[in-house]
């Protein structure tokens, strides 16, 4: 480490999004008899995030069923963001047309949802709820870290968080273009990672087809922040992790050994120091696309588990008892 180089630290990160309802499967089920890695306990880690799609339609009922996963995992903090199938969760979007639409007669109370999400008990649990936007927050063992975050992507199939292709949610545009992004993605190296309910266009959002389905203006802000870890789902067929050297202008698939992923219950890399080929933040980014479901809706991909270094808060931050949260 150079001089000017910040201290960092060896953080251990949970990936998984796409649950779709599933908590897991039991902790009692042996990798033999099961020939899925999505099995309690969760791996242990020191940041968990979900990138959305927590539910199959955002029921109270199926939200509880995740959360009660996510709260007896062994992690300090759990972010969570929501995707397009958590529609109780947009609220705009439920009045005006997604609970009629999705739930009939049968509507949910949202300000229950929220507390499920927001009160006393997801705070006790280290459940955070995040909408789209930045955030900052200090973890006990004195990391700092910075994450964007977005549960929108592209319109599909009149679900919920979407935007129109030619709206450009995550860059900053010219005055008179009718459609401003409310939260563009600051430039590099303000974000250390990123939690997308959607991929970028070309990154591990190929569907069944063989067609690209990301979105053009995620990628275009992706890479002018060059996060260290850029985690989303949305396309189930995209599981996976790929390093992206931005310099270079190449790619790598992250190749993982099936037998001890099931092992393991998750698929693990290391960009750390103390692995093999340390990330270096600003020259590259790994992508994961977390997702659990397959395209049949089947829990059978594995969380990824990545380990990597995280910068030192400063000072005035580690004066904090727990992690904090820091609005920017």
């Amino acid at each position: 480490m150079s001089p000017s180089s910040p201290a960092t630290i060896k953080t251990r990160l949970l990936l998984l999004s796409d649950t779709h309802n599933h908590p897991g499967f039991p902790q009692n089920t042996p990798s033999t008899s099961t020939p899925y890695p999505y099995r309690l306990p969760l791996p242990r880690c020191d940041i968990l995030l979900h990138a959305g799609d927590i539910t199959m339609s955002g029921r109270l009922s199926e939200y509880q069923r995740i959360f009660s996963t996510l709260a007896d995992a062994d992690a300090e903090l759990k972010i969570v963001i929501a995707g397009n199938h958590d529609i109780t969760l947009d609220e705009e979007y439920y009045a005006a047309y997604g609970g009629q639409a999705r739930h009939g007669e049968r509507r949910e109370d949202l300000r229950a949802v929220r507390e499920l999400w927001s009160g006393e008990e997801a705070r006790r649990k280290g459940v955070v709820y995040l909408e789209e936007g930045v955030r900052r927050f200090v973890l006990k063992n004195g990391v700092g870290f910075t994450i964007y975050t977005s549960p929108y992507q592209p319109e599909f199939c009149y679900w919920a968080f979407s935007y129109r292709r030619d709206q450009d949610r995550y860059n900053i545009s010219t005055p008179i273009t009718p459609f401003q992004a409310p939260n563009p993605v600051p430039n590099w190296p303000h974000i250390d990672l990123m939690l997308t309910h959607g991929p970028p266009y070309g990154i591990l959002d190929e569907t069944m087809r063989g067609e690209d389905v990301g979105c053009e203006n995620l990628l275009r802000a992706v890479q002018r922040c060059r996060p260290r870890v850029h985690c989303f789902g949305h396309i189930h067929e995209g599981w996976g992790a790929e390093r992206v050297l931005w310099d270079e202008e190449r790619r790598e698939r992250v190749e993982v050994d099936a037998g001890r992923v099931l092992e393991e219950r998750a698929a693990g890399v290391d960009v750390s120091s103390c692995g093999e080929r340390p990330l270096v933040f600003g020259k590259e980014t790994l992508f994961v696309n977390a997702s659990i479901m397959n395209v049949r809706y089947q829990p059978v991909n594995a969380p990824w588990v990545v380990d990597l270094d995280l910068p030192l808060a400063n000072a005035d931050e580690r004066d904090e008892p727990n992690f904090a949260v820091f609005a920017i």
